[in-house]
This record gives structure tokens, sequence and C-alpha cells, in this order.
């Protein structure tokens, strides 16, 4: 790690009604903003060994969702919904009054990335979807079987009056980490068990809330593509070849084939580059010969020069007048 970037890194915290969001902070108070938002069940420490790679003149943002990593659970008998992660969002750049800056979304980060960009097309400068198409679509006729499924699930949930969390030593810990994802460095493992670990009588529990295992409703087809219509961004799309495209059956690899084909259709400076051999956490293991990182950085170069040029021209601005 550069020691530039590791001189800067920071926590934040942003304040909402309910509780907080915190998160991380890479890069100089004045850099081109970024916002970097993890996938289900991780935490912003999955983005550590990724920034140090990226142009040390931005100003990265990384935050744990709600109910994730060391950010304030729900209040009860709230889901957790793409729709509240996205107000959520918007809270957080209220908090650090960024008006227009760039997404870099992995798996549900990018699927909340896309939901965004759609919502709020003009804060938006690019995104970059790693191992995500934007958007979690399923068939018109099995939303509201999946609908009547989460309903049951949460009320299944608030039946349980005391939620008794299991209680683990930090090695227990990272084998179940590791059991649920056995393909994950092991230096991976201790970056997320970092912020994904409270620390209790006995040994340690699970920081993050239960409750973002139950079903979250998507849209349709119809309604994902509307929405991705929407946006007016550049799109960046990094897929590894054993991530994404091996989690699902065929019917939604086909949806999310339409999906990259459609931001290429709408000429919306899409690129979609594709990662051999690499799964689905790649971007943890911080590999800086991953090839897709040089388009990556390539596109935060360009945001950043605009952003010092557009900078320069408002000091002059204000000096005339």
């Amino acid at each position: 790690m550069s020691s530039s970037i590791k001189q800067t890194v920071s926590e934040i915290s942003i304040q909402l009604p309910w509780g907080e969001i915190r998160g991380r902070v890479w890069g100089p108070d004045d850099g081109y903003p970024v916002l970097c938002l993890h996938g289900w069940a991780d935490n912003c420490g999955s983005f550590n060994t990724l920034i140090p790679l990226l142009p040390k003149e931005c100003r990265y943002v990384a935050i744990d969702h709600a109910g994730h990593g060391l950010s304030s659970h729900r209040p009860p008998g709230v889901y957790y919904c793409f729709r509240l992660y996205v107000a959520d969002i918007l809270k957080v750049i209220d908090g650090l009054k960024w008006t227009k800056f760039t997404i870099i979304g992995h798996s549900m980060g990018g699927n909340i990335a896309g939901m965004f960009s759609a919502l709020y097309p003009e804060m938006v400068d690019a995104i970059v979807l790693l191992d995500a198409a934007g958007f979690l679509q399923k068939d018109a006729a099995e939303i509201s079987s999946v609908m009547r499924k989460g309903i049951h699930e949460m009320l299944q949930y608030e039946k349980k009056t005391e939620q008794k969390l299991r209680v683990y030593t930090y090695e227990k810990a990272m084998e179940r980490l590791l059991a649920a994802n056995p393909t994950m460095p092991e230096e991976s493992v201790h970056i997320l068990l970092e912020r994904g670990l409270t620390a209790v009588e006995g040994g340690f529990v699970f920081s993050r809330d239960l409750r973002i295992n139950l079903r979250n409703v998507p849209g349709t087809m119809e309604q994902s593509l509307e929405m991705q219509s929407r946006i007016q961004s550049s799109v960046l799309v990094i897929i590894a070849d054993k991530g994404l495209p091996t989690f699902y059956d065929s019917k939604q690899q086909e949806r999310i084939s339409t999906l990259l084909q459609r931001y290429r259709d709408r000429n919306c400076g899409f690129s979609g580059i594709p990662l051999p051999f690499y799964k689905h956490r790649k971007h943890q293991a911080g590999t800086a010969q991953i090839p897709a990182l040089c388009a990556c950085k390539e596109s935060l170069r360009q945001r950043e020069k605009q952003h010092k040029t557009q900078s320069r021209a408002g000091i002059k601005d204000k000096k005339a007048s």
C-alpha cells in the first residue's frame, strides 16, 4: 500500500434519524468524489486493498450499508430493501456535501448504484459495476411469491422475542466465513472481520443484522429496463467469469445479458470487461494485475482532470466577480 494513501485513511460517521452510517475515507478533501458500495453481507473493508491501487488524487468514501459492518441496524419492523439503501445514500451524500460523483459498486452495491443513478441521474458522473448488472430482477409471475415469502420471513423473525446471537472465537468466526466463501483469500477474511465482528463476553458475534438475510423484493425485467433507461452517466461493467454468471440459472443469466446489452445499445459510454478465471470477490485481493483495473483507473483519472478544471474555473469566476 502506498504511504500517501495509507496516511489519509480515516473513519467517517453520518448521522441518520435512526442511527448512523459508518465508513472509511481515503484521499484529499478536495479530490474528485468517489462513493464505494460493498456487496451483501460484506462491509466497506472489502475496498481496503482495491482503493490504494486507484488514483490517489480522488476522494474515496466507502460506507458500511445499514445493518452491515459498523453501521446501525434498521429499527424494528423495517425491511432491508433497495429503496431504503438508495435513501441512505442520498442522506450520506447530503452529509458529505457532494453534488456530483462516481459510484463504484460491487454485487448488491452495484445494484444499489444502478437504482440510485436511475433516480438521481443528475448527481452521478460515472458508474463502475463490479460483478453486477445494476438491477436485480425477477419474472413478473414470481414477484407475488417472493413478496409473500419476504413478509412471512419478517413476521417469523419478529415472533422471536429475543434473538440469541451465537458467540464465536475469532478462529471459529474465520472458519464460518471461509465455509461460506471458500475461495476468499485469508487476508480478505481478516479485513472483513475487522468490521464484521463485535466483541462480547466470551468471544465475538457477527455485527450484521440477521434481517439482511430476509428476501428482498426485486423488480420485473420491464421495470429494470425502464429504470436503466434513465441512467445518463457512463458505465463500466467488470464481470468475473467465475462470479456473477455462475450464481443464477439460465433464465436469470439471460436477463443479465439483456441488461448488459442495453448499456451497449444506448451508447452511454459502456465498457464491458470480462475477467477470465476471476471469482466474485476478486477485487478484495488487491491484485494490481487485474486487466480491468487499468480501465477503472483511466476513467477516474479523466474525472479527476475534469474536476480540477471545473474547480479552477470556479475560483477564477469568484476572483473576477
